[in-house]
């Protein structure tokens, strides 16, 4: 949780940009991104070097160990004035940036096989191109003393401050793409519960946030509140850490992130590097190119155990270049169609996925959207449907939208839907946080579902689960694929929640006409005596 105070320094320095000129909030967070980099890679160095002054061995070095090669650390130069500081950043510690997308063999200081700049991941690789665009010398002198200050040793700050440095990120992408809220995200992954063990990707990751709160929810779920300890590296860890015999996998296997925004894929390199994971999958890639067959074919086909996605939903693709199995799937050129049809190829038998799609895609009558959604129906297990109310996702865009929760394989018995009508927050472009009952079906919703799937874990009849969920007029209810099938696959709401109309009532015309004259004669005699007063 970040302090008042760590919050103020970001709001200040964020201030500062502006006034200094640079007003993009993406540029903002990637300037910052850069001098977060920079700090901890120096903070990597003096751990390696405090392990190896203890044990007396040797160890691969991520700055040459001469003179111009140390200045390239943060702590040799955070102190220069602000034109030194300025030429130095520019000339030689980013250029050095591009250093680190080298693979094994890497010399000129740094080992002899590369090995402490691959356990960075894929980062380096995406700072290659790093430029620092702060003209004003004294913002950039505020910029690197609030990155120096702030607590990037504590796995479990440093996380929110990244966090809150995307919240800030307001400005709807091209495309389609716009920021997915996190409580939105949250409760997706609470929906599909990934485990340690699973292998998570996102397709079309942005700023990496499925990802990163995926990581968060594991160490909630997976550490006990007994107390913390720091260790040698300065990270705090829960005394009662059960992700600890799955970390390497997580570091290395666990997260994959595709993208073909290249800003995009640096600013989420640093989201999982900030949030305890230095080696995930953050790759440059359109997932629904052909090109995915030749350079990842490993990951295009059967691969993930969950997939937690908000795919672009705007804009059609040129077919000759979209890849044709996925085609084979949907014949289609709307891109929000095809995600949903590669991210089913993508899965293992039996993964999870949980997708944000608009309302188009469950009830649209085109012959790509109805075979879509057969094929989800009739050839895999569509488990549940959230619909979100249409101003989830402003002030981006007031589509409508559902979550879509599905495991492929198999085959569909009935559908949970949930009526999803308040997400916390207000449905205007001010999108403010509301308090009280009434103001979140979030918890609800989550309580329903796992209430659901204990009851289809444990074989539970159909017609229990129906006596359970069959009242339409609620908010949770269920639908047989048969009657789906029969709609035309159609997965809207509306098509099967029926509604409660209460009969209203209302008093005889006479006597409201009496009541009316009533009032009128009192007006007129309080005129009367206002008269007299006069």
């Amino acid at each position: 949780m970040l302090t008042g105070k760590i919050r103020n320094d970001i709001d200040k320095l964020w201030e500062k940009f502006w006034t200094g000129g640079i007003t993009n909030p993406l540029t903002v967070i990637e300037q910052i991104s850069y001098l977060m980099f920079a700090r901890m890679l120096d903070m990597q160095e003096e751990v390696a070097e405090r392990k190896a002054n203890r044990s007396g061995n040797g160890f691969d070095r991520l700055f040459p160990n001469n003179p111009e090669g140390q200045l390239l650390r943060w702590k040799n130069f955070k102190n220069l004035s602000g034109k030194e500081l300025h030429g130095h950043l520019k000339k030689n510690v980013y250029p050095y940036f591009a250093k680190l997308g080298k693979k094994s063999g890497v010399t000129d200081g740094l080992g002899q096989d590369g090995s402490a700049l691959e356990a960075l991941g894929h980062i380096g690789e995406y700072m290659q191109d790093a430029d620092l665009e702060i003209k004003n010398e004294s913002v950039l002198v505020s910029a690197v003393g609030m990155v120096d200050e702030l607590p990037l040793t504590q796995s479990d700050v440093k996380g929110d401050i990244y966090e809150y440095l995307l919240s800030k990120l307001t400005t709807a992408g091209i495309n389609g793409q716009f920021r997915t809220p996190r409580h939105v995200i949250d409760a997706m992954i609470k929906l599909i519960d990934p485990q340690p063990t699973d292998v998570i990707c996102d397709p079309a990751c942005g700023t990496a946030g499925f990802l990163a709160r995926t990581m968060e929810y594991l160490n909630r779920v997976h550490s006990s509140e007994a107390g913390i300890f720091e260790d040698d590296e300065g990270n705090q860890h829960y005394t009662g850490d059960l992700l600890e015999p799955y970390r390497e996998h997580i570091n290395k296997q666990m997260f994959w992130g595709f993208d073909f925004d290249t800003t995009m894929l640096r600013v989420s390199s640093m989201n999982m590097m900030l949030h305890g994971v230095n080696g995930a999958n953050i790759l440059y890639q359109d997932c629904l190119s052909k090109s995915i067959k030749e350079k990842f074919p490993q990951q295009e086909e059967n691969f993930f155990d969950v997939i937690l996605a908000n795919p672009p939903f705007k804009g059609s693709l040129d077919e000759t270049n979209t890849n044709p199995d996925v085609l084979g799937l949907v014949k289609t050129k709307k891109t929000e169609l095809l995600f949903v049809a590669h991210i089913l190829r993508a899965l293992k038998l039996g993964g999870r996925a949980a997708v944000i799609v608009p309302d188009g895609v469950v009830f649209g009558s085109s012959k790509a959207h109805v075979q879509l959604r057969q094929e989800l129906i009739d050839n895999n297990q569509l488990e549940g449907i959230v619909s979100l109310p249409s101003g989830v996702f402003k002030p981006y865009a007031g589509v409508s939208t559902a979550i879509l929760i599905f495991t492929k394989g198999g085959t569909t018995e009935r559908v949970w839907f949930y009526d999803l009508q308040a997400d916390g927050y207000s449905l205007d472009d001010k999108r403010t946080e509301l308090k009280g009952e009434g103001g979140n079906d979030f918890p609800d919703a989550i309580v329903q579902w796992e209430k659901y799937r204990r009851m289809v874990e444990a074989n539970i009849s159909g017609s229990t689960i129906n006596a359970v969920f069959g009242d339409k007029t609620k908010k949770a209810f269920v639908v047989d694929s048969e009657t789906i099938s029969a709609n035309k696959y159609d997965l809207s709401i509306n098509r099967y929640k029926k509604v409660v109309y209460q009969e209203a009532h209302y008093d005889d015309p006479k006597d409201i006409l009496r009541k009316l004259k009533s009032l009128e004669g009192e007006i007129m005699a309080d005129l009367d005596e206002l008269e007299e007063m006069l």
